[in-house]
């Protein structure tokens, strides 16, 4: 698949991966990338991107991820100004690390991992990058009804793409319950989105980063880093975000990637 003059939507573009991912995408010829977060400091990074290309081709967009019709605003307005949307990478993600179970010194009782804070963890890591997928998948489908196309045919060359961002915690990772679980979920998610959108000609999969160096990483300290993190990766550094960006491009434009792609660095903690 061609990234150059496609429309891409981007979650989580306000730092981190997701930033990367839109520079990228701009330097691939990309014909529109609309960058979605939360903060303001997506507009800033538009205006980057815009400022590094030459041209006007990425677009902030600021909003809750989480909120549906906030989504589907995104994804009209990218229709009516540039037509179908056909690359999608739901970056946004939020980690709220914690013991699952822990005990009270003072009082033998056992404290759980909130509930609250799994569902939000749930909702911004899980539900959210699935829905923006199908949002995208949806409209795709739609198109095609309306020009009378039905099945999808390889002749016709892939119709779209999605990237899931993942992580080397899926395999599970002390202290990170609901992040591991959300990003364990988006595997099953992925498989079941890639047998039924390639109806369609759409392609979804998912990269597994190990640590990379981004404020999600960062807030962790830097002596946690050194201690616990470069130790056992083999690289003996963060990976940065770049690297991360440079993979994902390679899984949208190379068809032949349709599973989970780990880019986790040498990554292999100690039992």
């Amino acid at each position: 698949m061609e990234i150059k003059d496609k429309v891409a939507v981007i979650t989580g573009a306000g730092s981190g991966i997701g930033n990367a991912v839109a520079i990228e995408l701009a330097n691939r010829g990309i014909k529109a990338v609309l960058m979605v977060d939360l903060t303001d400091q997506v507009k800033i990074n538009a205006a980057e991107v815009n400022a590094e290309v030459g041209r006007e081709i990425a677009f902030p967009y600021q909003g809750n991820v989480t909120d549906a019709d906030f989504r589907r605003s995104v994804f009209d307005d990218a229709q009516a100004k540039f037509g179908l949307v056909s690359i999608c990478i739901p970056a946004a993600g939020i980690t709220r690390d914690s013991l699952a179970v822990r005990i009270d010194k003072e009082t033998g009782k056992a404290r759980i991992y909130e509930q609250e804070k799994f569902q939000l963890v749930l909702d911004v890591n899980l539900t959210a990058p699935v829905y923006w997928a199908l949002e995208m998948i949806g409209r795709i489908a739609e198109d095609r009804f309306n020009r009378d196309l039905k099945k999808w045919n390889a002749s016709e060359g892939v119709q779209g793409a999605v990237v899931f961002i993942g992580s080397v915690s899926s395999q599970g990772n002390k202290g990170q319950v609901s992040y591991a679980a959300t990003k364990a979920g988006l595997e099953g998610a992925a498989s079941t989105l890639m047998k039924e959108a390639i109806f369609y000609g759409v392609r979804c999969c998912v990269i597994h980063p190990g640590f990379t160096d981004t404020p999600m990483v960062r807030a962790m300290g830097d002596d946690y880093i050194e201690k616990h993190v470069l130790p056992d990766t083999q690289l003996g550094r963060l990976i940065r975000p770049a690297e991360i960006a440079d993979a994902i491009c390679f899984m949208v434009s190379n068809s032949a990637i349709s599973g989970e792609l780990w880019a986790d660095a040498g990554w292999h903690p100690n039992p």
